[in-house]
C-alpha cells in the first residue's frame, strides 16, 4: 500500500511539471511584433509598438535601429543615440548611459570634460533610478523639464582623505546620491569642482555624475582614482514610456486607442501617455489587436489539487472533485473540500517513512565523513613529522619553551576558513594570513604551498631551533599545525607591514628619516648576526630582503620568513643546496656554485642597505639596461663618484652625508663578488651600531668625537676580523690612489 501511494505521488508531480513546461512554451509563443516583422534584435526582444523596420512600429518615436556594435559582429538595438538593453511591456526600457565628468591635472588645469543630455518622448523613471555623484571635490547637477517648465537639482560630495571614505557607502563622503522627482523629461547632467581637485588630485583627479538604476551601483573607493566602466552595462538607466502624449479618455474619444482585444487601458503615474495591459487570465502583447491570448491555467499554476481534474475556460478555469474530495466544484476552484481522514493517513504514512529514511542516511553519512576526516588528519600528522616533533620535544623537556601544536580546526576558525580578506602577503614559499586565536591573540599564520616529504626532518629541526630563538629583532615562532596536507606555522603578528612597503611607497618613504633607516639596518644586521653566531646551531636565512623585514609601530625591525632557511651543522662551514632566494638579492657566488655560506646572507643584506640608501628597488626596469640590478647600479655610482646623486633626496636634506658615506662603504664591502672579501654579519652589525652612536651625538659633539668613534670602530672591526677569519691586518692590505697601504679592515671607500 505504501509503495502504491509513493508511485501515485510521483506520477502526479511529473504531470504537474510537464504541464507547467507546456504552459511556459504556450505563453512564450504569443506574438510580440506585428505579423511578418522581426521581434528581436540580437538578444533583446522588440515588442510592438516598437519596431526595427518600416511598417513595424507605431510612429517614428518608436523606431529602433538594429545595428552592429563596435565589433561589427553583434546586433544591438539603438534608440536615438543609446543602446537598449531591455524593453518591457509594463512601460519601461533600459539602456546604457554614460557619466558626465570633469577632470584636472596636478596644477588644476581642466584636461577633459563631458556633459550628458537625453531627449526622448518618455520620462526618466523616478521609481527605478537615482542620481549619483562621485568625487571628493564635486558638485553635480541634474537639469530637466517638468510640466513644461525647467527643473534643476543636485548633490555635493567633499572629502580630504581616502581614509574618510567607506566602500559601499554613498552618503556624501566621496559619493552622494538623491532620489529623482517624477515627470522629468529632456534631462541633462553635469559634474563640477569647487577647487579644481588641487587638494585631492593624488587620489581623485575627476568629478563624475550619472543617473543609474537602483541597486545596480555599489560605490568603491577605487572609483575616486577613475571610473572603470563597461559601456554596455554601466551605468544602466531606466526610462518610462507610453502611447502618445495623451490619456486613455482622450484616446477612446478619438476611437484610435491602441489597446487590443482582452486588454485594458490605464494612465501611468509617471507622466507620458497611456499604457495597455492584458486582462486577468490572458497574456501576450496588449498593443496588438489579438495580442492578449488566453492562458491555460490548467497547464500553469492553479488552485485545483489535481491538474487532470482542471478544465480551462476563456480567461479562467474550473475544478472537479475526486473521491479524495467532496464539494460542488465551483468555478474558482475552492468548492472541493478535502476528505481529511483519508488524506491524513496517506500523508502521515509517507512522511514517517521518508523521515526515518532521511535520518538513517544522514547518520551513516556523518559517521563515515567524521571517521575519514580523523584518519586523514592522522595521516597528515605522521607525514609532516608529528611523531618526530613530539619525540624531540620530550628530549628537550625543561630546556626550552614548549612548542604549541595547534589543531586544524583552531586555525581555520582563527582565519575565518582562510578568507581572502585575511591575507597579509603571498610569496614563493606560501601565503601568510592574519588570524585571531580563541584567547584573542592576533597572530600571523603561514600556509606553505607544497610539502616536501624529503625535508620533514629538516623542517622539524627548524621548528625546534626557531622556537629556541630569542631575539627582539627576530619574529617569534609560536607553534605549528601538522594535521593538514601542508604544515602551518604560527608567528607573532607584526603590525606595521614590511620595510619594502615603507621604502617604495612615496607617502611612507618620506616619513623614514635617516635615523630610522640606520636604526632598522642596525637591528636587522644584529638579528642576522645572532642567527649566524649565537644560536645553538647556526642558521642561514637564505632569503634576506626588504620584504622579509617587518616593522612594528615604533619602526623596530623584525627579520621574518624562514621558509628558505637552512641549519649549518657545527662541523661544516658551507652547504651544497639547490639555489633558492629572490632575484636581485641572490649572492652571485652562491648562484654559480650552489655553495651556501653565511656570506650569502651578507650579500643579500648589502642589497638591503643599498635600498635603504637609495629608495630604489632591487630590480627595476626603469633603470638603464646595465643598471637594472641595484647592486651593479650602486657599486657603479660609488666607483664613479656619483654616490650623492643616487641617494634618496630626503636623506641628503637631513645633512647626514658622512654617515651615508660610511654606510655606503659597508654596503660596498657586503656586495663584494667573492664571499671571502665580505665582512661577517657580526662585523657589519658592530660597525652600524658604532655609526648609530656617532649619529646620536653628531649634533652636539663634533669632529673630535667623530675621530674617537672612528678610531674605536676601526679597532673593533680589526679585532672582529681576526676573530671571524675575515683578514689579517698585518698581511692583507689595500692600495689607495695615493699608493699608501691601509689595513683592509679600515673603512676606506674610494
Amino acid at each position: 500500500m505504501m509503495l502504491l501511494q509513493v508511485i501515485i505521488m510521483t506520477w502526479v508531480i511529473g504531470v504537474i511539471l510537464i504541464s507547467q513546461m507546456a504552459a511556459s512554451a504556450a505563453v512564450a509563443a504569443a506574438p510580440m511584433a506585428k505579423p511578418n516583422c522581426p521581434d528581436r534584435c540580437g538578444d533583446v526582444e522588440i515588442p510592438y509598438p516598437f519596431g526595427t523596420s518600416k511598417g513595424c512600429y507605431l510612429d517614428q518615436n518608436y523606431f529602433i535601429n538594429c545595428t552592429n556594435d563596435s565589433s561589427g559582429k553583434t546586433r544591438r538595438p539603438m534608440y536615438e543615440n543609446v543602446f537598449l538593453l531591455n524593453i518591457s511591456l509594463e512601460g519601461h526600457f533600459e539602456f546604457s548611459g554614460y557619466p558626465a565628468s570633469e577632470c584636472y591635472n596636478k596644477s588644476g588645469t581642466l584636461m577633459d570634460e563631458m556633459f550628458y543630455f537625453v531627449t526622448t518622448f518618455g520620462s526618466i523613471s523616478y521609481t527605478q533610478n537615482v542620481f549619483v555623484a562621485v568625487g571628493c571635490d564635486t558638485i553635480a547637477y541634474l537639469n530637466a523639464t517638468q510640466n513644461d517648465g525647467t527643473f534643476s537639482m543636485g548633490c555635493m560630495s567633499v572629502c580630504q582623505d581616502t581614509n574618510d571614505v567607506a566602500n559601499g557607502s554613498c552618503s556624501g563622503i566621496g559619493c552622494c546620491q538623491v532620489e529623482i522627482p517624477k515627470g522629468l523629461r529632456n534631462f541633462s547632467f553635469q559634474a563640477r569642482s569647487f577647487s579644481r581637485h588641487k587638494g585631492v588630485w593624488k587620489f581623485n583627479p575627476c568629478s563624475y555624475a550619472f543617473v543609474v538604476k537602483k541597486d545596480t551601483f555599489r560605490f568603491s573607493t577605487k572609483y575616486l582614482h577613475g571610473l572603470d566602466m563597461d559601456d554596455s552595462t554601466f551605468p544602466i538607466m531606466v526610462m518610462d514610456w507610453g502611447i502618445r502624449d495623451e490619456t486613455c479618455e482622450f484616446a477612446r474619444a478619438k476611437s484610435d486607442i491602441l489597446c487590443g482585444e482582452n486588454s485594458t487601458c490605464y494612465d501611468p503615474d509617471n507622466g507620458y501617455g497611456y499604457r495597455c495591459r492584458c486582462n486577468p487570465g490572458y497574456g501576450g502583447n496588449p498593443y496588438l489587436p489579438d495580442g492578449c491570448q488566453d492562458i491555460n491555467e490548467c497547464q500553469s499554476g492553479n488552485n485545483c489539487m489535481h491538474p487532470e481534474l482542471c478544465k480551462n475556460t476563456m480567461g479562467n478555469y474550473t475544478c472537479s472533485c475526486t473521491k479524495w474530495y467532496r464539494g460542488d466544484g465551483r468555478k474558482d476552484g475552492t468548492g472541493c473540500d478535502v476528505n481529511l481522514p483519508l488524506l491524513i493517513k496517506m500523508v502521515v504514512g509517507i512522511g514517517t517513512a521518508l523521515l526515518m529514511l532521511l535520518v538513517g542516511c544522514f547518520g551513516v553519512y556523518w559517521g563515515l565523513k567524521r571517521r575519514n576526516l580523523i584518519k586523514l588528519k592522522g595521516k597528515f600528522f605522521q607525514q609532516n613529522g608529528g611523531l618526530m616533533l613530539q619525540q624531540r620535544l620530550s628530549n628537550h623537556q625543561g630546556s626550552m619553551e614548549p612548542v604549541r601544536i595547534f589543531n586544524a580546526k583552531e586555525l581555520e576558525k582563527a582565519t575565518n576558513n582562510y578568507d581572502k580578506s585575511r591575507i597579509l602577503g603571498q610569496g614563493g614559499n606560501g601565503t601568510v594570513y592574519r588570524g585571531v586565536l580563541i584567547e584573542n591573540i592576533v597572530v600571523a599564520i603561514k600556509r606553505s604551498k607544497i610539502a616536501d616529504q624529503n625535508q620533514i626532518e629538516q623542517f622539524i629541526n627548524e621548528v625546534i631551533v626557531l622556537t629556541q630563538t630569542n631575539h627582539r629583532n627576530v619574529v617569534k615562532l609560536l607553534g605549528c599545525c601538522l594535521e593538514t596536507e601542508v604544515p602551518l606555522l604560527v608567528y607573532e603578528f607584526i603590525t606595521n607591514g614590511t620595510l619594502s612597503d615603507h621604502l617604495h611607497d612615496k607617502n611612507k618613504s618620506s616619513l623614514l628619516s635617516w635615523e630610522k633607516r640606520l636604526k632598522i639596518a642596525t637591528e636587522a644586521a644584529g638579528a642576522l648576526a645572532y642567527l649566524h653566531f649565537e644560536t645553538s646551531i647556526p642558521i642561514i636565512h637564505r632569503d634576506v630582503k626588504t620584504a622579509n623585514i617587518l616593522l612594528d609601530d615604533n619602526h623596530t625591525a623584525k627579520v621574518a620568513d624562514f621558509g628558505a632557511s637552512r641549519l649549518i651543522p657545527l662541523d661544516h662551514t658551507r652547504l651544497t643546496t639547490l639555489v633558492q632566494g629572490t632575484f636581485g638579492y641572490l649572492d652571485p657566488e652562491y648562484l654559480c656554485s650552489g655553495q651556501l655560506t653565511e656570506k650569502s646572507d651578507v650579500y643579500s643584506f648589502g642589497v638591503v642597505l643599498a635600498e635603504l640608501l637609495t629608495g630604489e628597488k632591487a630590480i627595476s626596469l626603469d633603470r638603464a639596461e646595465s643598471e637594472k640590478n641595484l647592486s651593479t647600479y650602486f657599486i657603479s655610482a660609488l666607483k664613479d663618484g656619483r654616490l650623492l646623486e643616487i641617494i634618496e633626496g630626503n636623506i641628503i636634506k637631513e645633512g647626514n652625508v658622512e654617515e651615508v658615506k660610511e654606510v655606503s662603504c659597508i654596503a660596498k664591502r657586503c656586495l663584494s663578488i667573492k664571499g671571502e672579501d665580505r665582512p661577517t654579519m657580526k662585523v657589519v652589525a658592530m660597525e652600524l651600531e658604532g655609526l648609530r652612536i656617532m649619529e646620536k651625538h653628531s649634533h652636539g659633539k663634533s669632529d673630535l668625537y667623530r675621530e674617537q668613534t672612528e678610531c674605536s670602530l676601526n679597532a673593533i672591526t680589526s679585532y672582529l676580523s681576526l676573530d671571524d677569519g675575515i683578514a689579517n691586518p698585518s698581511t692583507s692590505t689595500t692600495i689607495d690612489s695615493m699608493g699608501d697601504q691601509v689595513p683592509k679592515s679600515t673603512i676606506v671607500c674610494r
